[in-house]
């Protein structure tokens, strides 16, 4: 095997040196191009598509049922027209309760600015008079109702119970029948005689309660009044048990002594839920007083800065609720942004349209341009500016003139391929032109004129640089070169090495 490989590369080297003797010895033989002067262009081939310089496909931003539809399929549009429409009463109800509410704020704020009138302030003077009454009159209610829910509490317990007990109002009382919860009959027992004793306090209390006396003191008697109740509540459960567990008693006499504690009940019930009802009335009552009093004393001090700011706030607030109206009305409506011909229509009267659900779409009649793509080894070559000539597929005896205008700044991978999208803008537009045709294109990335040019047949290349061989004294020697651009014909810029006239050898051997 190391003999073969030895012997195909000595074969090698020998047919290397006879070509190198062949040139030196039969220098008539060698065929030589003369170095000219002119001019080249260096481009870049690429493929791409014809496509619609403005194109949008729109939808809805709002979910709704579609109330209209004022366009259909293949129908020309102008900017600014309304396609589609959803119902709109909700959102126009909206609107205007936005706008009122900009006026109710603004009116607050001037009101602010203008500081009180003198009709503002006696007014609210009048509402903390009538608020300072109301308060009076339920403390003065105190005493009435305090002497009501007395009442009711007597009758329930020395009246609806007077057939239950024996020596009721002593410190023994004695259960007037037998029951199966002999623990409930000895609470039952021991809350009478408290019973009693609560009745007494209060019917004491009673004759120093009127409505002169300090707002604390029928504070307290409220509490108080509450406490000699919740006993009589207490006793009146507590009987219900032991009634449910009665052993003596007739049907008809059992019937009759629950009906009793039911009424007891109902009394005692009553009469709490009144004094409640006071308690909570002078609780807010004294709240409203406080709050009207701080209102009055706003008024007569007159608005503060930080009062108008916080004021201009909330106008400026209800200014961005309507602007937020006004966004809501406008996306339940699609309208064209562009002029153009609706090529996709899929809005219908009634339909359900979904917020950002595409229904239309348009095809601007601004014309068309040529998107592609470039290879990473070609984009750098690539300016803004750079003129283009192109055929297109459909028309294939007619060349097209453009410009490049744009160069995406980052790449598209494709299945691992890198391109760079361009887009080019025909110089003259064509109405024969549709959108989606091939477009082969040349694009001339430089052009300079009055070089010195050599095909490239005639260079070396090799790991020392580009080269060019000479005879000289009947000897080929090689001469080193520098390059510029190469055009699409395999021409190439020769910038040094050699002179305008001179001839070098045609290294691929072809034909002038």
């Amino acid at each position: 095997m190391k003999k073969i490989i030895l012997i195909v590369l000595g074969i090698s080297v020998v047919g290397i040196g006879g070509v190198v003797w062949y040139r030196q010895s039969h220098p008539a033989a060698v065929q030589l191009i003369t170095v000219k002067r002119g001019s080249i262009s260096e481009t870049v081939t690429v493929t791409g598509n014809t496509t619609p310089t403005q194109s949008v496909s729109l939808g809805f931003q709002n979910t709704g049922t579609i109330a209209a539809v004022n366009a259909n399929l293949g129908d020309t549009v102008t900017a600014g027209k309304v396609i589609a429409q959803l119902n709109l009463a909700d959102l126009s109800a909206s609107l205007q309760q936005a706008q009122a509410d900009v006026a109710v704020q603004q009116a607050k704020l001037a009101g602010l600015k203008a500081g009180a009138q003198p009709a503002d302030i006696a007014a609210s003077e009048a509402a903390l008079q009538k608020a300072k009454q109301d308060l009076a009159n339920y403390y003065a209610s105190i005493s009435d109702t305090s002497a009501s829910g007395f009442a009711k509490a007597n009758d329930a317990v020395r009246t609806q119970l007077d057939t239950f007990f024996s020596n009721a109002e002593t410190s023994q009382p004695q259960l007037n029948f037998q029951t199966s919860n002999p623990q409930a009959a000895t609470t039952v027992t021991d809350l009478r005689s408290q019973a009693a004793s609560e009745l007494n306090i209060w019917q004491s209390e009673l004759t120093t309660t009127n409505t002169s006396l300090a707002t604390t003191t029928l504070k307290a008697i409220l509490q108080n009044d509450l406490v000699h109740l919740g006993v009589a509540q207490n006793l009146l459960n507590t009987m219900s048990t032991v009634l449910a567990g009665s052993i003596n008693l007739s049907s008809a006499q059992l019937a009759t002594d629950k009906a009793a504690v039911t009424t007891g009940l109902t009394e005692v019930n009553a009469a709490v839920s009144a004094l409640n009802t006071i308690s909570q009335n002078i609780a807010s009552q004294e709240a409203l007083v406080a709050q009207t009093q701080a209102q009055l004393a706003l008024k007569q001090a007159g608005s503060t800065a930080q009062d108008i700011a916080a004021q201009q706030a909330q106008v400026d607030q209800a200014v961005a609720g309507v602007a937020s109206a006004q966004a809501k009305l406008q996306n339940a409506e699609i309208v064209a942004p562009i002029s153009g011909v609706l090529t996709q229509q899929d809005a219908k009267v009634g339909q359900l349209a979904v917020s950002g659900t595409p229904l239309v779409s348009i095809l601007g009649t601004q014309g068309l341009e040529v998107d592609a793509g470039v290879s990473e080894t070609d984009i750098g070559k690539l300016t803004i500016g750079n003129t283009a000539t192109m055929t297109l597929d459909a028309f294939p005896n007619e060349t097209f003139a453009g410009k490049v205008f744009y160069i995406a700044p980052a790449q598209t991978n494709n299945q691992g391929v890198i391109t760079y999208q361009i887009k080019i803008a025909f110089t003259k537009q064509d109405p024969r032109i549709k959108s989606g045709l091939t477009a082969n294109i040349t694009i001339e990335t430089q052009h300079k004129d009055n070089v010195l040019i050599l095909p490239q047949y005639a260079l070396l290349q090799n790991d020392q640089g580009t080269f060019v061989e000479k005879m000289q004294n009947n000897t080929v020697v090689q001469v080193p070169v520098t390059t510029g651009i190469q055009d699409e014909n395999g021409n190439v810029e020769i910038l040094s090495g050699v002179t305008e006239g001179e001839q070098v050898l045609n290294i691929g051997l072809k034909t002038q």
